[in-house]
């Protein structure tokens, strides 16, 4: 925005001086479009964006919301073992509602598993109705897992996942703190979370292995 702000008011300068100065008359030939040009510029230039505070999403108090992380391809299995996008849905909502700000992270096949065919993020993205920056499918090959455990360091976040990671603890040592994993399932058809103090849902804590 600066660039086109001062070259408009040189533009300015430059018509003022072509009508004032004698014999500087030719000078409207280039400060004219010139004027026109870099405030059509500054007008179009894309302004600052807001703090990631001001942008942070908003719970029911006002409140910035809670980053949290999602096992995709764990949670989808939760319940019946059988990998359902309604389950993840239902997770999402539920987390939202509670006032996280979730994002996903999928293994490479989890488009497999769901439809048969690979998704990219793109595709989970708008099958989730997430924005494109909260979902997440890991390149062929690539193990999820430690991309999870990283993401949810770097941000501070915990993971909602029955794995245990038991192969990771050594080098993500917070695996060990209470509440880092929260668990979840389904007990007679209804969606439970271990959010510690405020668990969601009824049930027991449970953990696939």
């Amino acid at each position: 925005m600066i660039a086109p702000a001062a070259l408009f008011l040189a533009s300015l300068a430059g018509i003022v001086a072509a009508f004032v100065l004698p014999g500087w008359r030719d000078l409207l030939l280039i400060a004219g479009p010139s004027a026109a040009a870099s405030l059509y510029l500054f007008l179009r230039a894309p302004r600052p964006a807001k703090s990631k505070r001001q942008n942070a999403p908003r719970n029911r108090d006002d409140a910035p919301r809670t980053q949290i992380i999602l096992d995709g391809s764990n949670v989808m299995h939760w319940q019946n073992e059988v990998p359902s996008l309604h389950t993840l849905r239902e997770v999402l909502a539920r987390l939202i509602d509670e006032g996280f700000e979730p994002g996903v992270v999928f293994d490479a096949n989890a488009g497999y598993r769901l439809f048969g065919t690979y998704l990219h993020d793109d595709a989970f993205s708008k099958a989730l109705e997430l924005p494109r920056d909260r979902v997440m499918v890991v390149p062929k090959g690539t193990p999820a897992d430690p991309i999870i455990l990283t993401a949810a360091r770097d941000l501070g976040a915990r993971i909602v996942t029955n794995d245990r990671y038991r192969d990771w603890v050594q080098d993500f040592p917070e695996l060990a703190e209470p509440g880092q994993l929260v668990p979840g399932g389904y007990r007679d058809g209804k969606l439970w979370l271990g959010l510690g103090n405020s668990t969601l849902g009824a049930g027991q804590e449970h953990a696939r292995r």
